[in-house]
């Protein structure tokens, strides 16, 4: 049986029936990623033995004939970036100084663990997860499985490279500015980020840390179903967030299911600010229209957007450094200061950013939250009289990988210059304003090198996000057998 191509749910249910045992499972799946990730570098560490213990416990389970979650015995990756799992370790995306031990677990490991998944080591992501791509001065570029001289893209990028390879089912990811949805568009798979308030985030000292952009936890599978669960397991009230939102219980396998028949979608290639490579739009644009075949109704549509996509990316930039650049001064009171005495660890453009946002007036923060409000008026313009609105999720193919260990974006597309942190990524926008937005895979480009398409809800409507997700992998699956096929 090649587990490989198992989703999360298939694979649950084979462990289940008995078909096959959690630790043969594990065993598997650890002899997969030992022959496979060398060339590609998705993993930053493996813990075999505390996903062995867990499979033993487990068995044990189903022998006594116990309730056991539907993923139990699933093989689920964990990002090395902030901390995932109390006892193991995170570096922060790669910066050695800051390795440490986990305090807390990730929402993403809690479901994980309440659905009987099995967490079996951490993956790549660069410095403090600021950037679109996958590269650091600690562990290195995580290649693209579908050309390992290519880059997975970031942050989140060792955990859709191991998706995509078929070395786990499901990883975690985190989503600040696309960080789920990039990597995902890059390796040909799913990558949901839900609206804010779905999924709780519990920070501290201060609560709303995670606010400036929107920041979220989430998954990264191969297939719309494994996500519609594992929301099911992410999505709850907690009161220690203060965005959190008490929607009630909602069945997203169920909620993927609802007919997108008549529902008024927009389409955009650019959101009439962005310079987009043509391979990229015909291949998006070919995509969106297959779901006419569900009885949507596509429609072309313009944005009222008062400022240029760099200006934007810019704001992102320094936003997201608010709190980083806290941190950095934190750590210096406590003794350590990373840029003065680590610097090589650290990339030039996020001590950058990180300089520029610690000196910050009142009224920078004004003029963030103006164009915040700007991106967030355009967009409702648009949802006033449509469902859902679909992009590409970045406006070039994945980059190759640079040599020394700081792999940035194009610096222009189309003659124009491009912000190479994030100025070439459709997904920010959305951390911005907090609406759910997916990637799903929408082709290859002539090079083989897989494009996604953007699917942007409504504020609070992660369930049409998911039904047209559905759809969309109805009518188009993306079961590419390119990566199961690559060479190690």
């Amino acid at each position: 049986m090649e587990l490989e191509k198992l989703s999360g749910v298939a694979l649950g249910k084979e462990i289940r029936s008995g078909h096959i045992t959690p630790t043969e499972v594990i065993k598997y799946f650890q002899t997969r990623i030992e022959t496979r990730d060398p060339s590609l570098h998705a993993f930053t560490y493996t813990r075999f033995d505390d996903a062995f213990s867990v499979a033993k416990a487990l068995e044990q389970k189903l022998a006594a004939g116990e309730e056991v979650g539907p993923l139990a015995g699933v093989p689920v990756g964990l990002k090395d970036f902030l901390p995932s799992k109390k006892g193991w370790t995170n570096s922060h995306g790669g910066v050695k100084s800051l390795i440490r031990e986990d305090v807390e677990d990730s929402m993403f490991y809690i479901a994980a663990r309440e659905a009987g998944a099995i967490a079996v080591g951490k993956t790549n992501a660069p410095a403090f997860a600021f950037r679109g791509t996958c590269d650091n001065h600690l562990y290195g570029p995580t290649g693209n499985p579908f050309n390992t001289e290519y880059n997975s893209g970031g942050s989140s990028g060792g955990s859709a490279a191991a998706v995509a390879d078929g070395m786990l089912p499901i990883s975690e990811g985190s989503d600040g500015g696309g960080s789920i949805r990039i990597p995902s568009s890059w390796c040909g798979c799913f990558g949901f980020k839900a609206s804010v308030g779905t999924i709780p985030s519990i920070c501290r000292p201060d609560g709303w840390t995670a606010t400036h952009p929107y920041c979220f936890n989430g998954a990264i599978t191969r297939t719309v179903e494994d996500s519609a669960l594992m929301l099911n397991y992410m999505a709850r009230y907690n009161p220690r967030d203060p965005l959190s939102l008490d929607h009630g219980k909602r069945d997203f396998l169920e909620l993927m299911k609802k007919p997108i028949r008549d529902w008024k979608i927009a389409f955009t290639t650019d959101f009439d600010i962005f310079p987009v490579e043509k391979e990229v739009e015909e291949i998006v644009t070919k995509a969106a229209k297959k779901l006419e075949l569900a009885g949507a109704h596509i429609e072309p549509v313009h944005f009222s957007f008062p400022h240029t996509f760099n200006e934007y990316a810019e704001l992102w930039c320094r936003s997201i450094s608010i709190d980083t650049s806290i941190d950095l001064e934190m750590w210096k009171r406590e003794g350590l200061d990373l840029v003065r005495d680590h610097r090589e660890e650290l990339p030039e453009e996020f001590i950058y950013w990180n300089e520029k946002a610690f000196a910050s007036t009142v009224m920078d923060y004004r003029y963030f939250n103006d164009l915040r409000t700007e991106i967030l008026d355009a967009q409702q313009d648009v949802f006033d009289h449509y469902d859902i609105i679909l992009s590409p999720v970045t406006i070039c193919p994945p980059v190759k990988n640079a040599k020394d260990h700081n792999t940035l974006g194009p610096k222009e597309v189309n003659g124009q210059k491009v912000d190479p942190l994030i100025g070439y990524c459709e997904t920010f926008l959305e951390n911005f304003t907090g609406n759910p937005a997916a990637s799903v895979p929408a082709g290859l480009t002539k090079d083989g090198l897989p494009v996604g398409l953007q699917i942007v809800g409504k504020e609070f409507r992660d369930e049409d996000v998911f039904a047209v997700a559905k759809t969309f992998e109805d009518i188009a699956p993306w079961n590419y057998e390119i990566p199961y096929g690559r060479k190690v």
